[in-house]
């Protein structure tokens, strides 16, 4: 173990929590879920804490703007159990992700450039060859068909109905509202912020009003990037005082 560990600190739970603003039930909660290792107990029941203890907490908080609480619990936990090269996989999806994040932001970028709301077809038009149903276009997406009649109830998505079976019918126009509406879930937008910036954009052919989301998304993705880099660097000094 690390010289730390060896110096005979002893710390209450009072004495993690108060250091980063949490309650002592938080801190046992952490350690019921294998985030800090198992704490000794005292001659009378009550737990103690090492510096160890205080470099895992200070790990796995730094690891949860990054990662994600799941993932930084998945982490810690693997790393407490020794199970190192789990930890690093966990870690290597999560900069994986926030890569396709990245992709994705630029996806979304590259459909708005294209977006032209002038080319959506007038009602009651025959439909060309280039129109799909619900089904081809839900599998294409990799979402659910319900999750296409959601977004059309929450004004997403405008797909026309055929007079004859009365099934939907999703032109040119509407399958580039229905990519731009993925594309920003996945960026974490929730549908009453989407429906609004599609509406605008589909009926004054601008993309101003999204200016200010992708800006914020680049920011966020920017933050991700650097506190993974925080991160990282608690983890190693917590796998310093492991030794």
């Amino acid at each position: 173990m690390g010289k730390n560990l060896q110096s005979g600190v002893r710390l209450r739970p009072i004495d993690l929590a108060r250091r980063h603003d949490l309650s002592t039930q938080a801190i046992r909660n952490y350690e019921e879920a294998g985030i800090l290792p198992a704490a000794d107990r005292s001659a009378h029941g009550y737990r103690t804490y090492t510096p160890l203890h205080a470099a895992a907490l200070r790990a796995f908080l730094a690891l949860l703007p990054g990662h994600g609480h799941p993932t930084a619990t998945a982490i810690l936990r693997a790393v407490n159990e020794g199970a190192l090269d789990e930890g690093f996989r966990l870690i290597d999806e999560s900069h994986a992700q926030l890569l396709d994040d990245r992709r994705t932001l630029r996806a979304v970028e590259s459909a708005l450039r294209d977006l032209d709301p002038a080319s959506a077809p007038a009602p009651g038009s025959r439909p060309d060859p280039g129109d799909t149903f619900i089904g081809p276009l839900a599998e294409k997406l990799g979402i659910r068909p319900a999750t296409l009649r959601k977004w059309e109830r929450a004004g997403l998505v405008r797909p026309r109905r055929d007079p004859r079976t009365g099934y939907r019918v999703y032109d040119e126009a509407a399958v580039r509202d229905a990519r731009l509406a993925h594309q920003l879930r996945r960026g974490g937008y929730p549908l009453d912020r989407i429906a609004p910036l599609v509406a605008h954009v589909r009926a004054a052919g601008g993309l101003e009003p999204l200016e200010a989301a992708l800006t914020d998304w680049h920011g966020r993705l920017s933050a991700r990037g650097r506190a993974m880099l925080t991160g990282a660097a608690e983890l190693e000094a917590y796998l310093r005082e492991r030794g």
